[in-house]
């Protein structure tokens, strides 16, 4: 059975950090240069900036989670490895819809693709952490760290709001994005208690 093969997660880990280096790198290359030389040109690139950082913090906090729950793991799977796969999809596509939602001054159609890549980060993220669950025992660090995950369940919902309100309130929409960023900003603290308890 495939399931049954285990391995460490270096690789995997290591593999990931280096697909979200290359998704920061190309994100920040939508940022152009302006033909003007003074401040007033780089007005028009407002929007564009403030979408990038929001998809920055949003990649960042992927990132830190990322590592912290890998570090509560004592090993993977196949299944893990195309969970992870499935997450680092979804996160590929986050220079795109950023582009898109910044070059079109957050327009309804572009806030809502935004949201649906959002949401479709987290419900990979979750896929990741249940199989990561499954390979594990009941009281492992990472089963006694994640819990009934609250502020999962309230970051989809919200995003789920988010999609069908930014069809009449894109603005209202980017801050509920914003809103949820800040939630998950800190690393979640639930991983590191357990950490300390096993050791």
């Amino acid at each position: 059975m495939a399931e049954r093969h285990v391995m460490g997660r270096q690789r995997l880990e290591a593999f990931s950090d280096a697909v979200i280096a290359i998704i920061l790198t190309i994100m920040v290359l939508e940022l152009r240069v302006p033909h003007g030389t003074d401040f007033a040109a780089l007005r028009p690139l407002a929007p564009v900036f403030v979408s990038y950082v929001l998809s920055f913090v949003y990649l960042g906090i992927y990132w830190n989670n990322h590592h912290h729950l890998l570090h509560a793991v004592q090993h993977v799977t196949g299944s893990t490895l195309w969970a992870n796969l499935h997450l680092l999809f979804w996160l590929s596509l986050i220079p795109f819809v950023t582009a898109w939602m910044g070059e079109n001054q957050f327009a309804a159609g572009p806030v809502a693709l935004y949201g649906v890549a959002l949401f479709m980060c987290a419900i990979a993220y979750s896929i990741l952490v249940r199989r990561l669950l499954a390979s594990h025992p009941r009281d492992s660090a990472i089963a006694r760290a994640i819990g009934r995950d609250f502020k999962g369940w309230i970051s989809l919902a919200a995003y789920a709001v988010s999609i069908l309100l930014s069809f009449a309130l894109p603005l209202a929409s980017c801050l509920i994005y914003a809103a949820v960023a800040v939630m998950w900003l800190i690393p979640d603290r639930r991983i590191e208690r357990a950490l300390n308890e096993t050791h």
